[in-house]
């Protein structure tokens, strides 16, 4: 695989990644990771204590010369064997230090070719890596180490001296006293601001103790960045942007950052089963495998994507200055409402964790396009501090952060619950403590309704449409019983209950918008959210598009526009609207079903690619129109986009932002295309 981005990465750049035996395709994975993020170099852990487990010298022997082939290998051997040790555990000091030594002479005999620094042992000075209870003035180790070190130098490899955390100089200077420096080349050193590592004070301050000795003694060995890194636990990826920024900077020869996943919550860490919450969340990548911020902008522009998305201006000090605070203020509706704010002249604070892919893209238009008017956090809304914060600086919130699938909310429950339904509470919170509590716009969802079949549906050609002819003519209204199917419909529906009784027991101005299918420009759908973007884009890049279902279910489309113009209706109003909930959506009159929409697109395009069918999902309704006529009689509000219209300004849009050539495409009526869709 050819590396995209690495003309701006440090020549040292290079990652740490922990592999237990048996993991071939995870390093298979790793491996294509470093390619994308531009590292060409990895630490990795051989354990001692695995080695001579059954099958362990064979995983070994597979792993270093795979390694080896694609990237710079830095092996660091660790973790004594239980039945050699003091204590029957892998910190132990061995009953011979010699034992060590020997092994690495075993190391370098049979994989040698592979590497040209070793480094001997990690952070040593961690009682959970190396027991000095048991060695209490590090004699057993300073043997141990030299005796290694010697050996290894005498086979011809340069040492490293594993990583101090934390950085101890006094640690060091008894190395010395020991001898053990007298055959070390380099010396590791560990950092993890703000996790860890709690009065961290910069990486030139740190260094400087550990030259510092170097010099006093006469020492010509280098000083290398071994492991540094940033847990994400608190759900802070922003932080870990600069983080990795300022270890970029280290004076250091070399620099390893820690790591590309997540630790699997199912095993234990090093300090034991789950009893570190940090030590699970240091990753570029979740444990299930999703990309965090950082790695997804080191992989599609490198560390000058980085530098841009964490120097953006944060929020103003100015509690006189008020904005708009947009919760979800990067995504495809904050967006929107974003730039329409902006365009009329106001400030607009944007509350985003960049956490949906495309969501950086939206942001850095937003800051060329309008400037120092955009105000943004880059913050999660379960973070109640930074909300706080944010709410203070607020006049109007209307949020839209949420988990905005199902099929997500039925593979994760309790996460979906945690940002939709935690965020909620945590922003409600906010403005109730609020010394001048800003309004609230709260985006619900119909999935409210749940599966909506208490009604009769006939089928025609290409759409389901209910046998009653009020409920054809109008759609359903705010009456419809509540009916949360699916965990995605609980978490926004028990949201959606919370925003109403705030207003009603603490008189918070706020209201509720149970919104349709939104679609528009800057909308990068998915399979799971955003299906008629999901359609367009797949048409343009000639995929396969999956329905689900017989395809004649009815939703009723609202372009984007029309619907900021609905939320601003709504804050001008607000008083008036506190304390209830409207159906927001195109009505009967933009309903298409999705074999509609794909011959609209067959209209647009020429021709569609291929179809995939499966079986219906949770939660899928077969027919949903919103009764807008409650919100409209307050605020004179009404669509003024049709279906074709919309459609055609998503499709041009995601043409120029996809990169993608459009066929020329004249005189062509769709077949079997609803009168309805195109009339409106």
């Amino acid at each position: 695989m050819k590396r995209k981005v690495a003309q701006d990465l440090p020549e040292h750049f290079g990652v740490v990644e922990w592999f237990r035996p048996g993991e071939f395709e995870r390093v298979e994975r790793v491996l294509a990771d470093l390619t994308r993020i531009g590292a060409e170099r990895i630490r990795t852990g051989i354990s001692w204590a695995d080695w001579y487990a059954p099958g362990g010298r064979e995983w070994f022997h597979w792993l270093v010369p795979r390694l080896a082939a694609r990237v710079e290998l830095l092996p660091c051997v660790l973790y004594t064997p239980p039945s050699i040790a003091v204590e029957p555990k892998t910190s132990s000091p061995p009953v011979r230090p010699k034992d060590y030594a020997d092994f690495i002479d075993v190391l370098i005999t049979e994989l040698g070719d592979h590497f040209q620094y070793i480094e001997l042992w990690n952070e040593p000075n961690n009682l959970s890596e190396w027991d000095w209870t048991l060695d209490p003035h590090w004699t057993a180790f300073g043997e141990m180490i030299g005796c290694a070190a010697h050996w290894a130098k005498v086979r011809g490899k340069k040492t490293v001296l594993g990583g101090m955390s934390p950085i101890d100089g006094h640690w060091l200077c008894r190395m010395f006293d020991l001898g053990v420096m007298e055959f070390i080349d380099v010396v590791g050193i560990h950092g993890f601001p703000d996790i860890f590592d709690y009065t961290w004070k910069g990486w030139p301050r740190n260094v400087q103790p550990v030259r510092e000795v170097l010099n006093s003694r006469g020492s010509a060995c280098e000083i290398w960045v071994t492991e540094a890194g940033f847990s994400t636990w608190q759900h802070d990826q922003h932080k870990q942007l600069k983080v990795f920024l300022e270890f970029l900077e280290a004076p250091a020869g070399r620099i390893y950052w820690y790591g590309i996943d997540d630790l699997d919550p199912s095993l234990a860490a090093v300090d034991r089963f789950h009893l570190d919450e940090r030590e699970y969340f240091f990753g570029l990548r979740e444990a299930k495998g999703t990309p965090k911020l950082l790695y997804r902008l080191l992989e599609n522009g490198g560390v000058r994507a980085v530098r841009r998305i964490a120097a953006l201006p944060g929020i103003s000090e100015s509690p006189a200055d008020r904005a708009t605070l947009i919760t979800g203020g990067a995504g495809f509706i904050g967006t929107n409402l974003a730039a329409r704010l902006l365009r009329e002249g106001e400030r607009v604070i944007l509350y985003d964790n960049l956490s949906r892919p495309g969501a950086e893209k939206n942001l850095l238009w937003l800051q060329d396009q309008y400037g120092d008017r955009v105000e943004t956090v880059v913050a999660d809304i379960r973070n109640p501090l930074e909300l706080e914060k944010a709410v203070a600086r607020a006049r109007h919130v209307i949020h839209c952060a949420a988990q905005v699938a199902v099929t997500t909310s039925l593979a994760e429950p309790a996460r979906d619950f945690s940002i939709n339904a935690g965020g909620v509470i945590n922003l409600l919170e906010a403005i109730r403590k609020a010394k001048e509590p800003p309004t609230l716009l709260f985006t619900s969802t119909n999935k409210v309704y749940g599966g909506i079949d208490g009604f009769r549906l006939q089928r025609t050609r290409s759409r389901y449409e209910p046998v009653d002819e009020v409920l054809r003519k109008y759609g359903l209204s705010e009456k419809t019983p509540l009916d949360f199917l699916s965990p995605y419909g609980c978490s926004k529906g028990c949201a959606d209950q919370y925003v109403l009784d705030y207003a009603r027991s603490f008189g918070i101005q706020a209201a509720v918008f149970r919104m349709s299918c939104i679609y528009g420009p800057h909308q990068f759908g998915t399979e799971d959210q955003g299906w008629v973007a999901h359609f367009v884009s797949q048409t343009l890049k000639n995929r396969a598009i999956t329905i689900y279902g017989d395809g004649c279910q009815i939703r009723d489309l609202l372009f984007v526009e029309d619907l900021v113009d609905a939320m601003l209706a709504a804050r001008g109003m607000m008083p008036l609207l506190a304390g209830q909930a409207f159906n927001i959506g195109g009505g009967p009159d933009r309903c298409v079903s999705l074999i509609e929409l794909l011959e609209l697109l067959r209209s647009l395009h020429g021709a569609l690619p291929r179809l995939c069918h499966e079986e219906w999902r949770t939660g899928d309704q077969r027919y949903y129109a919103s009764d807008t006529r409650k919100f409209s009689r307050i605020t004179g509000w009404a669509p003024r986009h049709g279906v074709r219209e919309g459609v055609t300004a998503l499709y041009d849009w995601l043409h120029e932002a996809l990169h993608i050539r459009k066929p020329a495409v004249t005189g062509y009526r769709p077949a079997g295309y609803s009168t309805t869709a195109e009339a409106t």
